[in-house]
């Protein structure tokens, strides 16, 4: 016997609603064609000129909450991935499919190397202080 009392094993309570495993979110997938592209800190951008992600029987009530989310203000993957409390691989899936239906874009931050040496920037404000 379990220690809720009865025969079966619960290892979540009454109010935890139905539990629905990550894999049945992504259709058993774990990568998707832009997987290469999101990283944590990659910004999500709805299309301005995507239709209603509801009226689209394709994608699931997870990927028109990531839409949604990203019509009101853009958002890291990082971001979605916590506001939706769902695990990253999930979301890097997720925002894919909608890369590829043209709902949403992701902005790539700047790698590190292909910034500005901070040298230079001091250079240039020093100079400009010189005027």
């Amino acid at each position: 016997m379990s220690a809720d009392g009865q025969g079966g094993s619960h290892w979540f309570d009454d109010e935890a609603g139905p539990v629905v495993r990550p894999y049945a979110m992504t259709r058993g997938r774990t990568t998707s064609a832009a997987q290469h592209r999101l990283d944590l800190i990659a910004v999500v951008v709805a299309e301005p000129h995507a239709d209603d992600p509801e009226a689209d029987p394709t994608l699931s009530p997870e990927h028109v909450d990531i839409v949604e989310l990203c019509r009101d203000t853009s958002q890291t993957v990082a971001e979605l991935s916590a506001e939706l409390d769902l695990p990253i691989g999930v979301v890097r899936v997720l925002v894919g499919d909608l890369v590829e239906s043209e709902f949403v874009h992701v902005n790539r931050p700047v790698p590190p190397a292909e910034l500005p040496d901070e040298s230079i920037l001091r250079d240039v404000i020093n100079g400009l202080r010189a005027l």
